[in-house]
């Protein structure tokens, strides 16, 4: 009998010992399976962002015509699909569609560095060149959407990556079946000569000074800060305040307020250091309707900007998300008989399209970089300036702009919008050396009008 207890006992033990051991290799494939999904999932949208870029900067080379953006331009093409191909190799697939993809992808990259060589030599592209940098684009287009559609299919988990690793012939060739073996064949051809070789609301990412030019007056405490914050919402628009204190970690030093507010909606604020100015607010009221046009609600919030004590904001782009838009601003100088949009000096405002209210506004920009401006005699005209574009532009609009550089330096162009086929678009020239010296590409969507 004791001997049978022991038994039982060791064979218990054994059972624990082995689903304590199940367990934990359960446990560790479980974890290796989230950290390959992650890494999967990482590799493919560093994928759909790459393939992004590559369309964008493509539609750029399109429309330049000057030799050292253009090398610019094409220099962007080559890198980005190098690191598309890159991301596109970790991915857990395999199928003859990718391996076009991936085809598409080098034949992007050599060509386009090839131009690029031209273009540093002062080589104009010939009409051979742009036609193919043309199919180039067209190809990019579709090869963006498909992207696109499986990055729905993925978030929304109709498609998962057991899936693809299972069976990538089938699921991969139905999604790309748009640009599979003619387009690539037709683009095999257009390449046979080189095969010996076989690249955010407008300048956003530039605003940032240590200067804080657009910041003016002492240094405010705590209790100024919250004065401030009541003048800008009203206090009868406040139910609770509570402070965070001075943040001297960010750009600009400022107080951060959480507020609730008259309809127990969250409020957060932040009011700088220096001069007491509001740089940032947004509300999370939840809106149920979609009343006011985009042109009430850019009217609207112009007003309420110069009513904040910001005058000559002039609207720029915008982008409607969740009932709201969020539009940006930028200042508007004057000059002689004319005005000049100045770029770096922006702010955007948010707005609620069912009653006007305004949810949101983020200064950064203007309070970095704000100040009247000293603008040099243009050397060049606005035709002279014109003529040195691509001749198969359409033109639809034309005005002198400041616009930011990334070595956070500004140049005085004169500012282009036009057309080329379907590709919308914003090119500038400099006023004095008449050289191009940046080009936006136009995205038009039911949800606003952004640039790339």
């Amino acid at each position: 009998m004791k001997m049978k207890n022991i038994l039982v006992l060791v064979i218990s033990t054994l059972i624990i010992i082995s689903l304590i051991l199940g367990y934990n290799l359960y446990e560790k494939q479980r974890a290796f399976k989230v950290s390959t999904e992650n890494s999967y999932n990482m590799a493919f949208y560093e994928l759909v962002d790459y393939v992004q870029n590559v369309k964008t900067y493509l539609a750029k080379s399109l429309i330049t015509t000057d030799d050292k953006h253009g090398a610019d331009t094409l220099t962007h093409v080559w890198r980005e699909a190098n690191l598309a191909q890159t991301y596109l190799g970790m991915l857990p697939m395999e199928s003859q569609e990718l391996a076009n993809t991936e085809k598409f992808l080098n034949q992007v990259s050599e060509y386009s560095y090839t131009l690029s060589r031209k273009n540093i030599n002062n080589e104009n592209l010939s009409e051979d060149d742009l036609n193919n940098l043309k199919d180039l684009y067209t190809y990019s287009v579709d090869l963006s959407n498909v992207l696109n559609q499986l990055s729905e299919d993925i978030n929304t988990g109709r498609i998962k990556w057991d899936e693809l690793k299972k069976d990538s012939n089938v699921l991969f060739a139905q999604q790309v079946s748009n640009i599979s073996q003619d387009s690539f064949s037709a683009l095999e051809e257009n390449f046979h000569e080189y095969s010996g070789l076989i690249y955010d609301g407008a300048f956003s990412e530039h605003l940032t000074n240590t200067e804080k030019k657009g910041l003016q007056g002492e240094e405010v405490d705590e209790e100024k800060a919250k004065q401030k914050v009541e003048e800008f919402l009203g206090k009868d628009n406040i139910k609770e305040l509570t402070s965070y204190g001075l943040s001297e970690n960010g750009d600009l030093q400022a107080y951060t307020f959480g507020i609730k507010g008259a309809k127990d909606e969250n409020i957060n604020i932040s009011v700088s250091k220096i001069g007491g100015k509001i740089i940032s607010m947004n509300s999370d009221r939840e809106i149920n309707a979609e009343v006011i046009s985009d042109e009430e609600a850019k009217e609207k919030a112009r007003q309420f900007l110069e009513n904040k004590g910001f005058p000559n904001m002039k609207s720029t782009y915008y982008i409607k998300e969740g009932g709201a838009s969020t539009i940006n601003f930028a200042y508007e100088q004057k000059y002689n008989n004319s005005s000049v949009i100045v770029y770096p000096d922006l702010i955007k405002v948010k707005i609620a399209l069912d009653n006007g209210e305004i949810l949101g506004i983020e200064t950064t920009g203007y309070l970095n970089n704000h100040y009247e401006r000293k603008l040099v005699e243009p050397k060049i005209s606005i035709e002279e300036a014109k003529n040195k574009l691509n001749k198969n532009i359409q033109i639809t609009n034309q005005r002198l702009a400041i616009i930011p550089t990334e070595w956070n330096t500004e140049i005085f162009c004169y500012e282009f919008q036009g057309k080329i086929d379907e590709i919308e678009f914003l090119t500038y020239v400099n006023v004095e050396t008449g050289e191009e010296t940046d080009t936006l590409v136009i995205t038009n969507t039911g949800n606003g009008t952004l640039t790339e």
